[in-house]
């Protein structure tokens, strides 16, 4: 079975996040949905997340403020602000903070499959780059070190990615 792509959606809107989990799921997408900033960050930090689809205007803990902490709880998670309050300034701000991208609801569904689709291949080039980073240098660590040297530098690369 193909590895599906996990995605958290993240909106205060019940009916609105039940319709698109749905319409996602039908396209293979692994979805959890969370109604709530805090929720959302709790669900976060006990799954790995692939992709977050994110609106903007929740009660309590904002969007913006949800984006920040995901973004800096979770380095290869990329984040989809989808809004029907956007405005440039929101959205030059939540780009920032290191959103992909920045749609508006209501939303064109195929547009939102396209998004998802290159939020999930830019999230793959990230971490294929920083795997590739560690191993130029445990190569570059093997050819210069005793065993137990080499042993506690890949300890040392190993305990950055916890």
């Amino acid at each position: 079975m193909p590895h599906k792509i996990k995605l958290l959606i993240i909106d205060d809107e019940v009916k609105f996040l039940d319709s698109i989990a749905k319409r996602l799921e039908l396209r293979d997408f692994d979805v959890t949905k969370a109604v709530n900033g805090r929720e959302a960050i709790e669900v976060a930090r006990e799954g790995k997340f692939d992709l977050a689809l994110l609106d903007l205007k929740m009660p309590g803990m904002d969007g913006q403020q949800v984006l920040e902490i995901l973004k800096k709880d979770h380095k290869f998670l990329e984040v989809i602000i989808l809004t029907g309050h956007g405005s440039v300034n929101s959205a030059v701000e939540c780009t920032k903070l290191g959103a992909f991208s920045y749609l508006p609801k209501p939303y064109e569904f195929d547009s939102l499959l396209e998004t998802l689709k290159a939020a999930y291949e830019a999230r793959l080039k990230k971490k294929f780059e920083k795997d590739q980073k560690r191993m130029d240098e445990i190569s570059r660590l093997a050819t210069g070190s005793s065993p137990l040297g080499i042993l506690r530098a890949m300890q040392e690369l190993d305990d950055e990615e916890k």
